[in-house]
């Protein structure tokens, strides 16, 4: 993997001076593309497109199963993988480190094999759809949802009341909003649920891309994540748990690869982590994972936070200075992403998203599979967002304005 130019410490030329977007194909295709979807899924870097067409090309075999050159091969890049993963969460064993589709499954997963004594789950009300539903198809489950302040921030007051009065026994909680961009306070929200008895899920989808993510530090017992959106293929998730949970966890899906022993009377599971990984994984999914996070290890999270931060800052000052623009999550960028949901006075968001596309500008328009905080907090129908990553550019942000104020004009 090669990465061109040299990263220098000041943040300010951090991504011109590697001039990222070389990386990318999808950009020489089509120069004039400003992709600001990122939040939705990443682009892929050459790095990874080729790691995923080796395997393919290569060393195509089962894992784990087959004992020719072949199959050694596929199995050592997989399970290498989950090495790169564990080096990325800084975990203590790969035992803990289950390969799902995505987060989505990571979440229902959870929801199905997770004992909850009491079916008591505390949510917030900026939850992503998929950390939500999953809880409401597990048999009996009560929800309960911690509001938002003013400023769009999780309002820790009112955790902290529903932790004494609800008494939940898992809190499931985004790293940080899809929608809002607001990063939640982690670590403090998770020290808070333990001294009450309760376990933690973190949907880390749009955390863990930005930034590293420590799970000992955190010492979260839940945290799941998708590749896609971390400059990784599609199909590919991750779970991480803590090792007595899984243990003590049954199986989500039955079949191969997951068991140690089968008879028609029983069977037995497989150790972990292939207890959770039935048929035949997504290899080449794994294995493109693997090569995005070295990708960004490479770079450095730290340098990667720095620039959104500095980028992120720049848009939203440019964004606040449009008329007629509501803007929505935390008006300042400590403490957010560089993900900004917004809205026109008098013209809806797919009228926004389909103008910005005729000057080859992607953004996201709807409700971000967060219906109920845009129908009971922000109260409109939809959104359009605009969600940076380490490609873009101020140029970037410069178009996006350029084409807001164009909007405004042509409805006026």
């Amino acid at each position: 993997m090669t990465i061109s130019g040299r990263i220098r410490d000041s943040p300010n030329s951090i991504m011109n001076n590697l001039d990222i977007k070389k990386d990318f194909p999808i950009f020489k295709i089509y120069p004039e593309l400003v992709y600001l979807d990122s939040a939705a899924t990443s682009q892929k870097p050459q790095v990874v497109i080729d790691a995923v067409a080796d395997f393919y090309n290569s060393y195509n075999a089962n894992v784990h199963r087959g004992i020719y050159k072949l199959a050694a091969r596929s199995t050592a890049a997989y399970e290498g993988a989950r090495e790169r993963v564990l080096e990325f969460i800084n975990t203590k064993s790969t035992r803990e480190i289950v390969f799902t589709r995505n987060a989505t499954e990571a979440i229902n997963l959870v929801a199905s094999s997770y004992k909850i004594e009491n079916k008591k789950i505390l949510i917030s009300v900026m939850e992503h759809h998929s950390n939500i539903v999953p809880w409401q198809l597990a048999k009996d489950n009560k929800i309960e949802v911690i509001g938002l302040t003013e400023d769009f921030r999780l309002d820790i007051e009112n955790y902290k009341l529903k932790l004494d009065e609800f008494k939940p026994d898992l809190v499931a909680i985004a790293h940080a909003s899809n929608t809002l961009g607001t990063i939640n306070p982690i670590k403090e929200i998770i020290k808070l649920a333990h001294n009450k008895g309760a376990k933690v899920l973190v949907d880390g989808a749009q955390a863990a891309v930005h930034q590293s993510v420590d799970v000992i530090d955190l010492d979260v017992d839940f945290y799941v994540f998708s590749g896609h959106k971390m400059l990784g293929p599609t199909g590919i998730g991750v779970l991480y748990a803590k090792e007595e949970l899984l243990s003590n966890m049954n199986p989500f899906l039955g079949g191969g690869e997951m068991i140690s022993k089968v008879s028609f009377d029983k069977s037995e599971w497989h150790e972990l982590p292939w207890k959770f990984e039935a048929g035949t994984p997504n290899i080449a999914g794994a294995v493109g994972l693997g090569y995005a996070i070295n990708y960004l290890s490479k770079i450095g999270f730290d340098k990667i936070s720095k620039y959104e931060q500095e980028l992120g800052s720049y848009a939203l000052e440019k964004l606040q200075g449009i008329k007629n623009l509501t803007l929505y999550g935390p008006k300042e960028m400590k403490d957010r992403l560089a993900v900004f949901a917004f809205t026109l006075d008098g013209i809806h968001a797919h009228d926004i998203a389909s103008m910005f596309d005729e000057e080859n500008i992607a953004i996201r328009a709807g409700h971000h599979c967060t219906q109920p905080l845009h129908s009971e907090v922000l109260k409109v129908p939809a959104t359009a967002r605009a969600s940076f990553y380490l490609y873009n550019t101020k140029d970037d942000v410069d178009r996006l304005i350029a084409g807001l104020e164009g909007i405004i004009k042509k409805f006026k």
